[in-house]
């Protein structure tokens, strides 16, 4: 069960779940393949990257996604463009 965002961290979940969903489809992952990487639910996955909706979850699904994703936590929360080798890495292993 997850806890309610505050007003205040509403956009940065948005945020975040774009960045996780845009950074997924430039590997090549689908939802499915991505979830299974990172040890979580693809309904979970789901909820995290729909753009209109601010979906608080723990830090170890965070990290399990970034590693799964294969970027470091904090280029993740940075993220808003990702730089070429950001976007070029591992991009011929799927």
């Amino acid at each position: 069960m997850s806890k309610e965002v505050s007003f205040k961290n509403h956009d940065r979940f948005i945020q975040l779940g774009i960045a996780i969903s845009s950074l997924r489809k430039i590997r090549g992952l689908s939802q499915e393949k991505l979830a299974e990487k990172a040890g979580i639910s693809r309904a979970l996955l789901s909820v995290i990257e729909a753009p209109n909706i601010a979906h608080c979850f723990s830090m170890e699904v965070f990290y399990n996604i970034a590693d799964a994703l294969d970027i470091s936590p904090s280029d993740l929360l940075t993220a808003s463009l990702f730089s070429d080798d950001i976007i070029n890495k591992n991009k011929n292993k799927k």
